[in-house]
């Protein structure tokens, strides 16, 4: 997968975790905001995927010295 498809299903990710979390505050559905918090979790975990992909892609690049 590439960087930017890991920080846009990070994204996806979050948002849909936050709308679950407030719904589940909304209706007291404690199991809705567990699942909203994972899911959030697990957004910012692929975007932090894609973001160290691109600094290995940069690194990589400087030292083969494409730019």
């Amino acid at each position: 997968m590439s960087s930017t498809t890991d920080k846009l299903k990070g994204l996806a990710n979050e948002a849909v975790g936050n709308v679950k979390q407030g719904v589940g505050n909304m209706t007291g559905n404690d199991k809705l905001k567990a699942e909203g918090k994972a899911q959030e979790l697990k957004g910012e975990t692929q975007k932090t995927v894609g973001d160290a992909k691109d600094g290995a892609k940069n690194l990589a690049d400087k030292i083969t010295g494409k730019h």
